[in-house]
């Protein structure tokens, strides 16, 4: 099977799960990865930016993993962000991995420091070297100030366990040169959820997105007209999807916000983890109108 038959389609970016002490919660984790099992995703984006990742330790992250592995292994794919500042910890992430069962591996480069293209290659090779798991690179430079070149990314694909790349730059045609770059059986994951169906028509083999862990049946259904070659209705549902997310990113903790809906539906995950922002009090109300918001629209699309 190819890599673009075996990794194509939907995958939720899974939020974070912590108890009301704000520590991880294995049982809230169990519940949250088994909230998107039937709800028609390929699988789940666990330990990237909305699941927190870069807040957490490595023993917490490993903790979150183990837990998503023990609930749906074998129901949904799981591809694990393994990205640390450390290059020995994103390596040691990768082992972990690879032990558990993941699908895949994925990563940033490493933040704060500006890497040059030779340094991020090496934090890259560590993880690719540390496994055997397929390794998908993630490129997302408005957070970590590294934009990767497509010299790079092909030079990196050459490698037959570099497998793909989350594209969460803005660029449309970044995504395509990278599709160019990676060659025939290269994927590429759109990562900006509004213009999801933009990166499809450029090139995009699927799409992992945090918007995606709200309205996850939407994103389905949006992929579905895409490859029906539906694409008036695919625009129309893509703007439907991208007013529920500029109404999302008008709260001050877009993840707060995401994961109280997802309290109201019966998945308690708690807050955000500092310094992202907890919910507001005063926001509970206006939030429990979009959460009926969205879920009307998944009934209007689902039965069509």
């Amino acid at each position: 099977m190819s890599n673009i038959e075996a990794f194509q389609g939907i995958y939720v970016a899974m939020y974070s799960a912590y108890n009301e002490q704000g520590d991880v919660d294995a049982e809230r984790v169990k519940n949250l990865a088994r909230y998107y099992v039937g709800t028609g995703v390929k699988g789940l984006y666990v330990g990237g930016s909305s699941g927190e990742g870069i807040l957490q330790t490595a023993e917490e992250r490993k903790l979150v993993l183990e837990a998503v592995m023990e609930e749906i292994r074998g129901e949904l794919k799981v591809i694990v962000h393994v990205g640390a500042n450390s290059t020995r910890e994103s390596a040691e992430l990768s082992r972990h991995a690879e032990l558990h069962g993941a699908d895949a591996i994925s990563a940033v480069p490493a933040i704060y420091y500006r890497l040059s293209e030779a340094a991020v290659e090496k934090h890259w090779q560590q993880m690719i070297d540390s496994s055997n798991l397929p390794f998908i690179i993630y490129n997302i430079p408005q957070t970590t100030g590294f934009q990767l070149s497509p010299k790079l990314l092909e030079k990196l694909a050459a490698q037959p366990k570099v497998i793909g790349v989350k594209m969460s730059g803005e660029s449309t045609f970044d995504l395509q040169q990278y599709k160019v770059a990676g060659g025939e059986d290269f994927l590429v994951f759109n990562g900006p959820d509004e213009q999801f169906l933009a990166g499809r028509i450029m090139g995009a083999d699927g799409g992992i997105g945090g918007t995606y862990g709200v309205m996850p049946e939407l994103f389905c259904k949006l992929n579905e007209l895409y490859l029906d070659n539906r694409v008036a209705e695919a625009q129309e549902l893509q703007y439907k999807i991208n007013a529920i997310i500029k109404r999302l990113l008008s709260y001050p903790s877009l993840y707060g916000a995401a994961k109280y809906i997802l309290s109201l539906r019966g998945v308690d995950t708690g807050q955000p983890r500092l310094p992202l922002l907890p919910v507001r009090e005063e926001d509970h109300d206006s939030l429990a109108v979009l959460n009926g918001d969205i879920l009307a629209l998944v009934a209007e699309y689902s039965a069509r």
